[in-house]
């Protein structure tokens, strides 16, 4: 099972238990639960439910893993060739983790499919042939 739900004009595939990294939100702390509401897709394993634009009733809860995590150091150098014409900079942009901990759809259909690797047993041990 798996939604598609927009947040600070990015779309996010979730599905129970993702980690991900959001935009910075200096309301929450960690622990918080946050619910997303903006929920364009979703799919149980059957057919899919398309929001148009969003699905009516739809929520995906997530539970804050880090209040204020801090992305990579962007330097921003400008030089010139004239004298004393050099300009240093940089930005360090702020996220939010969180885990995913509900996905809340109304009408949807969940079918859960056997896995691979469940339908191949892994006790049987591998035989090898020789060549003679």
């Amino acid at each position: 099972m798996f939604a598609v739900f927009e947040d600070g004009g990015r779309q996010f595939r979730v599905q129970m238990g993702d980690v991900l990294a959001i935009d910075y939100r200096n309301d929450v702390n960690d622990g918080q639960v946050i619910t997303f509401d903006k929920v364009l897709l979703a799919n149980g394993g059957g057919p899919s439910i398309v929001g148009q634009p969003v699905i009516s009733g739809a929520t995906v809860t997530a539970e804050v893993v880090t209040a204020l995590l801090k992305g990579l150091k962007l330097e921003i150098q400008t030089f010139h060739r004239r004298n004393a014409s050099k300009r240093h900079t940089g930005h360090r942009q702020k996220y939010t983790r969180v885990k995913i901990t509900g996905i809340s759809i109304p009408n949807l259909q969940i079918v859960e499919r056997p896995k691979a690797a469940d339908a191949v047993s892994s006790e049987a041990p591998a035989v090898a042939t020789a060549a003679s």
